[in-house]
């Protein structure tokens, strides 16, 4: 596994292989040594499964068939708040299409053999970059003005935020929420990820209501309330308990359309 990072030690690559029972890591860049000593936890050393306790059958059935799934921490807030900003109210794949686009035009090659391949990697750009980036780059990434808004008003305070990683998660969404656009959504897929927050509910969300409620109640038209409230047994474990249940595979069928691509033209 591949991973480039901008590290607050700078930019760097982190390569992981498997070997046997044995987890090898190689990195490369300013940031090398910075992501050697976060691969623990980036693997989720800081993450304790024992803690959780099913209590429904279809929990506990992917639980037993994933017995080595940990919640990871990467230590990184912006890296992780960025993409979530471009996934709001748009497909997963115009959010992946914008980060592409952002990120080869102004990242840089992601350091070591990585950056140098027939497929490079690239390193996202730093807080000053994204601030300088201008209004007709976000237009053709597909970004419009409220989340192109939302990301310059974010990486102004870069440095405050990043040091919500030494928060608890509540208290780092609470932080993260105070800037405009930011909002329980975001916030709770950030510290997911920077935080390996195993409480954190991603509500607001067009699909998980549903999702939760038909796996642990047969109702696909629940929403975030009922989401929330099926998901009290598991309090301190919620985002684990969801994670569980989107690996079961225990989905409703889809009765509608995904979200129709938006048209940045009419924004």
């Amino acid at each position: 596994m591949w991973r480039a990072s901008l590290t607050p030690a700078g930019a760097g690559t982190l390569r992981v292989a498997a070997y046997g029972g044995e987890v090898r890591g190689e990195a490369w860049g300013p940031g090398a040594e910075w992501l050697l000593e976060q691969l623990p936890e980036m693997l989720g050393s800081a993450d304790d499964p024992a803690l959780f306790v099913p209590r429904h059958r279809v929990v506990a059935t992917a639980r037993h068939r994933r017995p080595g799934l940990r919640l990871t921490r990467t230590g990184l807030v912006l890296e992780s708040l960025i993409p979530s900003v471009l996934e709001q109210k748009v497909t997963t794949d115009e959010a992946y299409r914008a980060w592409r686009l952002l990120v080869r035009r102004f990242g840089e090659r992601a350091p070591g053999p990585a950056g140098v391949s027939e497929r490079p990697m690239w390193v996202m750009p730093a807080p000053r970059t994204w601030a300088l980036i201008p209004s007709w780059e976000w237009h053709k990434a597909g970004v419009d003005n409220k989340r192109a808004s939302t990301i310059l008003r974010a990486v102004r305070v870069a440095a405050r935020l990043e040091q919500a990683v030494g928060m608890a998660a509540a208290d780092a969404q609470a932080g993260l929420e105070v800037v405009p656009g930011v909002g329980p959504w975001t916030s709770a897929e950030t510290v997911q990820r920077s935080h390996g927050a195993a409480d954190a509910v991603t509500v607001g969300d067009l699909h998980l209501p549903g999702i939760v409620g038909w796996a642990l109640a047969g109702d696909r038209h629940a929403d975030d309330e009922a989401m929330l409230r099926l998901l009290e047994p598991y309090a301190g474990q919620r985002h684990r308990a969801t994670r569980l249940i989107l690996l079961s595979g225990q989905t409703p069928a889809r009765r509608a359309p995904k979200m129709p691509r938006g048209d940045i033209g009419q924004l």
